[in-house]
């Protein structure tokens, strides 16, 4: 089957059900991919998908790879080097995510407008690859043109949406109040374990990118609760069919 995309789509920890909207689908598992690390973490199925969602044809990965899973920071943007490669031009990351605005409530979509990275490694050091330049810009890391498509798409179909600066951090331990308060005063509004290299990498290559995170828990606030991974996984795919009807009406008008 012959497949062009150049739509590429990143799905998080329990967002994988997205997936059931693409059609005309042919897939890989990870493992059977050269080069291509293991995804080990659970609500992360490993599955490399091509189809069609919104009318065009799309390249999906069901599930991500973690720098706290112990690879390096090239194995874990491998993927966006060979989506570059296959001529990808848009790529949409999707995440489960702490909230660390008041604001917010779980089940938020936030649409992300900016990140801090607060990794301890940096996916372009070492040697430059061809892709992109030496420094590459990040002033508009997130597509402002893409943002402002989805707002009008939310609000036509009245979803509710906030929007924030996305905090990256390599886990994998959730972070303590103290540390929800002192991201939040940097100026983070949610925090999560990925994203970040992903974007940096992708902006490497010159893919545009639209990025949510939906708030699975919140962890600053004057009662915070413990956080459990399966918990995470329930608030994601409760709020996965609004992300979904979003990003499809994106990905068709397009």
């Amino acid at each position: 089957m012959a497949t062009t995309p150049q739509v590429a789509i990143i799905l998080g920890t329990g967002l994988g059900q997205l997936a059931s909207e693409i059609t005309d689908t042919y897939e890989f598992s990870y493992k059977d991919i050269p080069h291509f690390p293991v995804s080990t973490v659970e609500g992360h199925d490993g599955k490399l998908i091509f189809g069609k969602l919104g009318g065009k044809d799309i390249l999906a990965m069901k599930g991500r790879f973690h720098y706290y899973e112990g690879y390096s920071m090239q194995e874990v943007t491998f993927p966006i080097r060979v989506m570059c490669e296959l001529g990808i031009k848009t790529l949409f990351v999707s995440n489960a995510a702490g909230g660390a605005n008041k604001d917010f409530r779980i089940g938020d979509l936030m649409i992300i407008t900016d990140h801090i990275n607060f990794f301890p490694e940096h996916p372009l050091r070492g040697k430059n690859v061809p892709q992109g330049p030496r420094f590459p810009d990040m002033h508009e890391a997130y597509d402002k043109g893409l943002i402002a498509l989805a707002n009008t798409i939310a609000a036509e179909k009245g979803i509710r949406v906030t929007h924030g600066t996305y905090f990256g951090l390599q886990g994998p331990s959730y972070e303590t109040p103290a540390e929800y308060r002192a991201y939040h005063i940097l100026g983070g509004d949610a925090v999560g374990m990925s994203t970040v290299p992903e974007v940096i990498v992708a902006r490497h290559c010159g893919i545009k990118v639209f990025g949510v995170s939906i708030i699975t828990n919140m962890g600053i606030s004057d009662t915070p609760v413990e956080a459990t991974h399966e918990e995470v996984q329930e608030a994601a795919n409760n709020a996965q069919p609004r992300m979904t009807e979003i990003m499809k009406t994106m990905i068709e008008r397009l």
